[in-house]
């Protein structure tokens, strides 16, 4: 949809007094091969999805990761098929360790989806040639890739047709929930406002006025408190940064952060409006507050393995040398620091002794 098509539909739906986010949507069982990610999805990952046999082959070491990559141009990229995640970004680099980060969260949803229901099924629309577009829920829709390959089907809510203000939807669907990351909350509050100032602009040319904050706020879904929060914290891209890197506190606490460092600077340099090098400087300051207290430092994450069922395993753990057995693992391959990495190989570990076991 163009700029021009998109303006005129939101002019003719503001006039027409028409409902801007209630489209119609029914559970639809969907193949995985015709659903698309949205790459400008705060949670979106560069991903590339392989075919099942493709990542079968690679699993049993008879297709290389070079190979992997030149098939699926998948350089700068990560990897996904059933039971398979390859990290092909710059080792060591921002982007890696970021994507490692949700690489980690997809295994453990997969691993929750092997084993039980998925309780809340990303949210689809349709777009051109029979194929879906995302909406929320990309890391569940990767797990289930991982879970049950590229190849399956599974259970999706998909809207009638795409949301017209799909960025202020996104937001919605997702401010509620406890689970998702900080930064991707952020991220989508930003997004959704750019849509707010284009729905105001249509508001403007029908000769109406623009949104007040409490009628912004109910058109997010939010309290007025939890836009307030948002909206201080979006200020300075260094909060975003912040949270981007791995801070994690609670937006109330970061939202005082932000106040006093603003007041702090008022009194210091005598200020009542912040110019564009105000701002800069508050943000280098806050940045230091929030990335330079050891106290908020993000946690170490634990390890994930697939849940263990049988004694026989747990005995076998205990008393074998698991590096002498002979599993088709390439255990001097490991890259022992990439905690995604070694918690895939341990969870492999499992599925093969369990199996043995029974």
């Amino acid at each position: 949809m163009n700029n021009s098509t998109f303006d005129q539909l939101l002019l003719a739906t503001i006039k027409n007094d028409e409902e801007l986010y209630g489209t119609p949507y029914t559970y639809l069982s969907i193949f995985l091969t015709s659903i698309e990610p949205d790459a400008t999805n705060a949670r979106f990952l560069p991903a590339v999805l392989i075919e099942d046999e493709d990542a079968k082959l690679f699993s049993c070491r008879k297709l290389t990761k070079k190979q992997l990559v030149s098939k699926y141009q998948a350089e700068n990229k990560v990897i996904i098929g059933k039971s398979c995640v390859v990290n092909c970004l710059e080792y060591g680099s921002d982007d890696w360790k970021k994507a490692s980060k949700t690489v980690e969260k997809v295994i453990e949803l997969a691993n929750n989806i092997s084993i039980s229901e998925l309780i809340q099924v990303p949210t689809l629309y349709p777009l051109e040639d029979n194929k879906y577009g995302v909406l929320t829920g990309h890391r569940r829709f990767f797990a289930l890739v991982y879970a049950n390959g590229y190849g399956s089907a599974s259970q999706f809510k998909v809207y009638d047709s795409k949301p017209l203000l799909i960025k202020i939807k996104q937001f919605q669907e997702n401010a509620s929930r406890e689970d998702l990351p900080q930064y991707g909350k952020l991220k989508a509050f930003q997004n959704a406002m750019i849509e707010i100032d284009t729905l105001n602009t249509a508001r403007l040319k029908l000769g109406l006025k623009k949104m007040v904050v409490k009628e912004i706020a109910t058109n997010l879904g939010v309290s007025m408190g939890a836009f307030d929060n948002y909206n201080v914290l979006t200020r300075y891209s260094s909060v975003i940064s912040a949270y981007e890197g791995g801070v994690n506190i609670s937006f109330v606490r970061a939202k005082k952060i932000v106040l006093d460092t603003e007041l702090e600077y008022k009194k210091k340099y005598q200020k009542l409006k912040f110019n564009v090098e105000d701002r800069r400087k508050i943000s280098q300051e806050i940045e230091n507050a929030l990335c330079g207290n050891k106290e908020i430092a993000p946690p170490v994450k634990p390890f994930k393995i697939k849940p263990i069922k049988s004694a026989s395993t747990i005995r076998t753990l205990l008393e074998t040398n698991i590096l002498s057995l002979d599993m088709g693992i390439q255990w001097d391959d490991i890259d022992w620091n990439d905690r995604s990495a070694v918690s895939d190989v341990m969870t492999k570990v499992v599925e093969i002794l369990e199996s043995n076991n029974s």
